[in-house]
């Protein structure tokens, strides 16, 4: 599946999980963490025990913070509900923290009769996290998205939100495709559809981004227009492939079509861009 707009939700807010979960997000988040007081957290894990399966799209949890007192049980929630699809892990800095979180799920699931595997998303959201964002992206087979926290990344470097963080995303996505799992881009914090908002999820995609997080149902239409590719787009890369297939048949890894040079390079980028038209998860 392809998370163009992953809708984040706090699950100590039962009617905005129930609003989120029939919306047309390509994922939900439902967080327990920062969007949950302290004294909320214990009694907000009872919403991931009972969450239903979606009809489309896929479900994820964001838990607390490994060495946080909730950890544990928000993991073992997850692990117990079938319906939910991965784990949103934040504060990641190590490879060595996504495999610990494999191998605590591998009990679980075992424990708890769950056959299909919960998968890990790792939430990149420092400067340990960004230096390490490699080894992170290749822990782990469960592994299938990093995510930039924009707002904890933030206050931990003493960098304004509004600044350029392109560094963040070059290192982020080059580890993405390294460990051949999604870049997903943080989310604007204001819950505006504006062309702020159309403007960042537009310069994400063209990065190379699969897809970037919201905070209200309102902007997700706006994210899944920047990330799914145009008619025009999705015409060309066919042809590019078509093209590319043709002249492999007889023999040629490159050929001039329409005045540019094309080759197996191309050809891949024209596959991602199909993928992308399709849904299906990039490779």
């Amino acid at each position: 599946m392809s998370r163009r707009a992953a809708l984040c939700v706090p699950a100590n807010e039962p009617r905005k999980v129930a609003k989120a979960l029939g919306s047309p997000a390509d994922e939900v988040v439902v967080d327990l963490e920062d969007a949950v007081p302290v004294d909320e957290k214990v009694g907000s894990r009872s919403t991931v025990a009972d969450l239903p399966a979606r009809d489309h799209g896929a479900l994820a949890v964001r838990v607390n913070a490994v060495g946080t007192p909730w950890h544990e049980e928000d993991v073992a929630a997850c692990a117990a509900n079938p319906a939910v699809d991965s784990i949103v892990l934040p504060k990641a800095e190590s490879a060595a923290s996504i495999r610990a979180l494999g191998e605590r799920l591998e009990a679980l699931e075992s424990a708890a009769g769950r056959t299909r595997p919960l998968r890990i998303q790792a939430l990149i959201e420092s400067p340990a996290g960004v230096h390490q964002a490699a080894a992170i992206g290749t822990a782990s087979e469960r592994l299938c998205a990093l995510i930039i926290g924009y707002a904890d990344l933030s206050a931990s470097m003493g960098r304004r939100v509004e600044a350029s963080w392109q560094f963040a995303q070059d290192a982020v996505l080059l580890a993405a495709r390294l460990g051949g799992v999604e870049a997903i881009d943080g989310p604007q914090l204001t819950v505006a559809d504006d062309e702020r908002l159309a403007g960042a999820a537009r310069s994400a995609a063209d990065l190379g981004f699969d897809g970037k997080w919201v905070i209200h149902p309102a902007q997700i239409g706006t994210v899944q227009t920047a990330f799914t590719p145009s008619p025009e787009e999705i015409a060309e890369a066919r042809e590019i492939v078509a093209v590319i297939e043709h002249a492999a048949t007889e023999g040629r890894g490159a050929l001039t079509w329409r005045g540019r040079m094309l080759d197996e390079a191309l050809a891949v980028s024209a596959r991602r861009t199909l993928d992308r038209s399709t849904g299906k998860e990039p490779a």
